[in-house]
This record gives C-alpha cells, sequence and structure tokens, in this order.
C-alpha cells in the first residue's frame, strides 16, 4: 500500500506541484501617454511573459458600465505550455466606434491578459482616461498683424473644449501657446517667418488633443510684398591665412585639401551647431525676463546684417555659399559684450564656427545669441540684467577679425533681431496685447 501511494505521489501530485510551480504571471504595460480615447484610438500594449498568453481582454468603464471594447484569444496548452516566448506588443483598436455607448468624459480602460500555462493567472492593467471625440473650439485675436520674412509677431486666442497642446504653425515650424500672463484669460504665441519661408505660407493657430482631433483658424495678417527685406549677397575673399586659422581652430586633427576641410567646417559644422542653437528653446522659461526694448551693442558698427548670403571665394574659385543669421557687430578689440536684455545664461561655452558663445534665455522660447567672444565672464544658470558686461570680443570661432556675432531666435527659429531693438514695434506688436511685467520666481 505504501508503495501505490508512493507512486501516485509521483505519477500525478508531483506534477500537479510542479506545473502549480512554474506557472507564472503576465507583466504588462501601456504607454504614458494614453490618456485619451477617442473614435478609433490605437493602444500598443506591451505583453512579458515565458509561457505566453491565452487571452487579452480590453474593457472600457465608465458611470459603473463595462463595456467590452475588444478581445485576442488563442488555444490554451494547460500543459504542455510554451517557454522562453519573447515580449510582444499587441495592438487593438478602442473607443466611440467599437463602444458607440461611451460619451465624451472621464472613463477607465482595463486591460486584462490571461497567462498560457497550468493556472491561467490574470494580470490587470487599469488606466483613467478621458473620452474626446469632438475637436476643441477656437477663437483668434481681431487684430491685424503684418508680418515679413525673418520676423516675429504675437497673436492671442482662445481655445475652448479638452485640448491638451496648441500655438502657431507656419509652414513647418510650430510655436508654443502660453498662457496670458497676469491670470488673463486666454493664450498667446510668439511665432516668426523663418528667412527662407515662402512667402504664401499661411499662419494657422491650433489646438489638438491626444485622441487626434485637432482644429486650426487662420488670423488677420498682411504680407506687404513692397516692405520685405532685401537680403544682400556678398562676395568674401579668403586667404591661405584665414582658411589656416579656421581649420587649426576648428579642425585640429583633420588632414587633407585645406578646401575641403574649411567646406565642411562651413557646412557641415555650421548645421550642426544651429541644431545645438536651436534645442536650447527646451530650455525655455514660461514667463517673461524682461521689460525693456532689447539694446544692440553700444557704439556697434554693423559689419554684417540678417541672413546675408555669402559666397565664399579662394583663389579666384566659389568654393562655398552659405546664409550669415545675424548681425556682425564692430568696436574695438576685446570690448566689453553687453547683454541686449534681462535674462538667463543658458549656454556659455566654446560652440565651433560661433567661438566661445553665450546664449540668453529672455523667456517664452525667445534667446539671444552672442559668439566669437575672446573671454566669457557669466556662467549657466546666472541672471544677467540688461547691458550687463558678460565677456569680451574677440575672433574666435570663423570669425577674420575681432568683432561680435549677435542673433536671436524664437522657438529655436533665427530672427532678425532689428524689431527687437526698436521700442516702438515693441510696444505695438508686443505690450499692447500682453503684460511685460517680469514675475519673480
Amino acid at each position: 500500500m505504501k508503495i501505490f501511494l508512493i507512486i501516485l505521489i509521483v505519477v500525478v501530485v508531483l506534477p500537479v506541484v510542479v506545473l502549480l510551480a512554474f506557472s507564472d504571471t503576465a507583466v504588462v504595460r501601456l504607454d504614458a501617454s494614453v490618456t485619451t480615447i477617442g473614435r478609433a484610438t490605437p493602444l500598443s500594449i506591451d505583453v512579458s511573459d515565458p509561457h505566453g498568453i491565452r487571452r487579452l481582454a480590453v474593457s472600457i468603464e465608465q458611470n459603473g458600465v463595462t463595456y467590452r471594447a475588444d478581445e485576442i484569444t488563442q488555444p490554451a496548452r494547460r500543459i504542455f505550455w510554451l517557454h522562453g516566448v519573447p515580449d510582444s506588443v499587441l495592438k487593438v483598436v478602442t473607443g466611440t466606434k467599437t463602444v458607440p455607448q461611451l460619451k465624451d468624459g472621464k472613463a477607465r480602460v482595463i486591460i486584462e491578459v490571461a497567462s498560457d500555462d497550468f493556472l491561467g493567472k490574470t494580470a490587470r492593467l487599469e488606466r483613467d482616461v478621458m473620452v474626446v471625440t469632438q475637436p476643441p473650439t477656437l477663437t483668434v485675436d481681431s487684430d491685424e498683424h503684418y508680418l515679413y520674412l525673418g520676423m516675429a509677431d504675437l497673436v492671442t486666442f482662445n481655445v475652448s473644449g479638452y485640448w491638451t497642446e496648441a500655438g502657431v504653425r507656419v509652414g513647418n515650424e510650430t510655436f508654443r501657446g502660453w498662457p496670458i500672463p497676469d491670470g488673463k484669460p486666454g493664450l498667446f504665441s510668439l511665432f516668426a517667418f523663418a528667412w527662407n519661408m515662402p512667402a504664401g505660407t499661411t499662419p494657422l493657430v491650433y489646438a489638438t488633443n491626444p485622441a487626434g482631433n485637432e482644429v486650426s483658424a487662420p488670423m488677420a495678417f498682411q504680407f506687404p510684398k513692397k516692405e520685405q527685406p532685401k537680403y544682400r549677397v556678398r562676395d568674401l575673399q579668403l586667404d591661405d591665412r584665414f582658411m589656416e586659422k579656421v581649420t587649426n581652430e576648428l579642425d585640429p586633427n583633420g588632414s587633407g585639401d585645406l578646401v575641403a576641410r574649411f567646406v565642411k567646417i562651413n557646412g557641415e559644422m555650421r548645421r550642426e551647431n544651429n541644431k545645438t542653437l536651436s534645442d536650447l528653446r527646451l530650455k525655455t522659461e514660461p514667463r517673461f525676463l524682461w521689460s525693456e526694448p532689447f539694446l544692440q551693442q553700444h557704439n556697434s558698427k554693423v559689419e554684417s546684417s540678417f541672413a546675408d548670403v555669402r559666397n565664399y571665394i579662394y583663389q579666384g574659385k566659389k568654393i562655398d555659399q552659405q546664409v550669415h543669421l545675424g548681425y556682425d557687430l564692430s568696436i574695438t578689440q576685446h570690448v566689453g559684450v553687453e547683454a541686449s536684455n534681462d535674462g538667463r545664461v543658458i549656454y556659455a561655452a566654446p560652440l565651433g564656427i560661433y567661438g566661445n558663445c553665450i546664449v540668453l534665455d529672455h523667456g517664452y522660447g525667445l534667446q539671444t545669441i552672442y559668439g566669437h567672444l575672446s573671454e566669457i565672464a557669466v556662467h549657466e544658470g546666472d541672471m544677467v540684467k540688461r547691458g550687463q558686461i558678460m565677456g569680451k570680443s574677440g575672433q574666435t570661432g570663423m570669425a577674420g577679425g575681432d568683432h561680435i556675432h549677435f542673433s536671436m531666435q524664437l522657438e529655436g527659429v533665427q530672427i532678425d533681431p532689428k524689431e527687437w531693438w526698436d521700442s516702438h514695434w515693441i510696444k505695438d506688436h508686443i505690450a499692447k496685447r500682453v503684460s511685460l511685467a517680469v514675475v519673480s520666481k
């Protein structure tokens, strides 16, 4: 009898114990960005289970009622289950198309995954969401906006309904919307036309939500053809001294043809440096750090203007062409470099063709750039005042003589600074639409 019991345990009980011990529970993940369900919202569900899954069910609960939205099943393997099944991403679609009973408002997504093993344990994930089937609505200010290539403007607008992103689109450029300061209702956006934006481009105010619902509206604007800036084309004669200076400083370990090295610096490095500058838009403050018009460096002479087209001539031949997105301001050697307005230092280090470079953030995506410095006297994170000396001019980077490269960018798009030096423009285009009162933190 004892032998029979032992055999029974080995044959029947032990396998069951083993099956129980080796059963698993799936791990279920849903991207944190899923906060909204629309008409037909795709869900990518990450599932991790060494034995695979037997069933995945997606339900939506709203106002105490649960609706089945989608389900994936496969034949169960109770004993001879799979091993080492890789993680998988299961895709389902849910929303009012599959569950027409849903109404706009709060709801909960429930995901249940049953393991494909002996116990078939069920893992459960719940996520609070908003059901949104209607796009937001927009009203845009009635001001007439006079727009110019390379320059900026400000528009105010209101958004109602459920939305998560709003601002202005100009061609392929996007400019964020911000709450109007002082607690006033509505939003505003500083936006710009890039120097090379097609003149017929229509700026659009937009608002969107994660459910994929978007609305856009035009603003009242004029694009005066006769008053658009005319960019200069200039030939820059290069000599061996300048070519060697640039390549030795910016490509010290390089070798080979001098012209090829110079052209690579002037093109590839310029693009990389400008991307670094553009990415600094992510470091902006959501407030005005300034209240007065911007300063042009005192007593400075403009040597080059915004968006000058430069032909680089070496030994009688054109070897390259680039666009100069800023002003070259000269005074005397090693003059003190003035902050054009109150702001925060967000970059203070060498930057390729710009040499020793300082970037100030002035809030809401507006930033100023100071290049070719011989010395930097500020550090990242410093707050500076309008007119404060931040370093000394020089000829670092791609500079043939001592000067300051000064430029501005808005949301990473480089713009012409001249309107920001104009107190009348500041008053008519900025201050009359939003308050420039500096909010301290």
